[in-house]
């Protein structure tokens, strides 16, 4: 579980995360949502404590994250993959040898098991037949999906996805949806996801937390936030042509 105890966090001269409470369930899919600025990747970076609140605690699995000691932090961060919003794959190394990578550097495992787990990862997202081909040579969706790949290489109890669907077309971006829904199905990951897609975030959220001026003002299920009564929340929905009828509607996640 991840527990945010009246976390805040000021960058510069402007309360970014103001007081925030909230416990993040395991296995589950909680979605942050909210407009630029509102302090989305600010709560994503203070979970994996890239930073740290100037007020508050955040709590993995009972573990305090935010006052950890170097090396406890080391062991935390062993339960996480992240899905950076570039994927952030490595040029001039091959599809396989990104996803291979955390593998070689953080574990004892011999090649043939680091090539194996590498192929079966890309097999779990459907590049199993670009192991060999460099970044430059699949398009950006691929990309995303190798990203998550190497995100998931090492078996992370946590997956944290940052803006996962941005730059995509529509019909990639249901693509990575599908396989955030599959990860949490098929390997119970509990997943932590920023978007600014709002249909993204009704159709893979099993709760999602909407920010506003640095505090969360709606937290609730799929079709529980489609109906709030919450202004901002209406502004949010309707600047992004959602209505209450959809596929989320009614959804049991």
């Amino acid at each position: 579980m991840i527990t945010f105890e009246n976390v805040t966090k000021i960058l510069g001269q402007k309360t970014v995360l103001d007081g925030i409470d909230v416990e993040i369930k395991d296995g589950e899919t909680f979605v942050i949502v909210g407009a630029s600025g509102a302090g989305k990747s600010v709560m994503l970076k203070n979970i994996v404590r890239l930073l740290t609140p100037d007020d508050g605690r955040v709590m993995i699995d009972g573990d305090c994250i935010s006052e950890a000691s170097a090396n406890e932090l080391e062991t935390i961060r062993e339960k996480f993959g992240v899905l950076f919003q570039s994927g952030a794959l490595l040029a001039w190394m091959s599809i396989g040898e990104n996803v291979a990578l955390p593998l070689r550097e953080k574990t004892d495992m011999d090649e043939t098991e680091i090539v194996d787990r590498a192929r079966e990862k890309l097999a779990l997202v459907g590049l199993e037949d670009s192991f060999h081909k460099l970044p430059s040579e699949i398009s950006g969706g691929m990309v995303k999906r190798a990203a998550l790949a190497r995100a998931i290489v090492r078996n992370p109890r946590i997956v944290l996805y940052d803006e996962p669907t941005s730059g995509l077309d529509p019909v990639t971006a249901r693509t990575i949806d599908s396989l955030i829904e599959q990860m949490r199905r098929e390997l119970a990951v509990t997943s932590v996801v920023v978007t600014h897609d709002l249909h993204s975030a009704l159709a893979i959220g099993t709760r999602i937390a909407m920010l506003h001026s640095g505090r969360i003002i709606e937290l609730s299920t799929p079709d529980a936030f489609i109906r709030s009564a919450e202004p901002i929340v209406k502004g949010f929905l309707e600047s992004q042509y959602i209505t209450k009828r959809g596929s989320w509607e009614g959804a049991t996640k």
